[in-house]
């Protein structure tokens, strides 16, 4: 799937993804920066992936885990500084949002900073159910 967005092209094919522009914002991110690049590269393969284009340049990202039956996880978001403030985020969330395969699922995420995004999107707030149990490998 490909979408034009004014000069930006978002897509879901991953053979256009610069590894090295998505290990890059999330050895910087504070929720990905302990993850290995053996991780990441992982995480890409088994997951749908979004990158936000401007010509051969990626700039933003975003993935997708589901069972494609009733439930998707989003993740990884990420839109470079540089491009911040352009409206590449809100484009990103609504183009995987209302798109066939996933308008019919629940979407879970989680967020320390960006609730008033998501929320324009029809995320709720759910500090009550939302649990979590980190990895092995952060929890020493």
């Amino acid at each position: 799937m490909d979408f034009i967005y004014g000069e930006y092209l978002i897509s879901d094919n991953k053979e256009m993804l610069d590894i090295h522009v998505v290990k890059g914002f999330l050895s910087r991110s504070y929720w990905a920066n302990k993850r290995s690049d053996e991780k990441i590269e992982k995480s890409i393969h088994s997951s749908i992936c979004f990158g936000i284009y401007k010509e051969e340049v990626q700039v933003g990202f975003a993935r997708v885990v589901t069972d494609d039956a009733t439930m998707y996880w989003l993740c990884d978001v990420f839109i470079h500084e540089e491009y911040r403030g352009k409206g590449l985020g809100k484009k990103l969330i609504e183009v995987i949002t209302q798109s066939d395969r996933f308008k019919d699922l629940m979407g879970l995420l989680g967020t320390l900073d960006a609730h008033e995004l998501y929320e324009q999107y029809q995320f709720n707030r759910n500090s009550e159910r939302f649990m979590i149990r980190l990895p092995d490998y952060l929890r020493v």
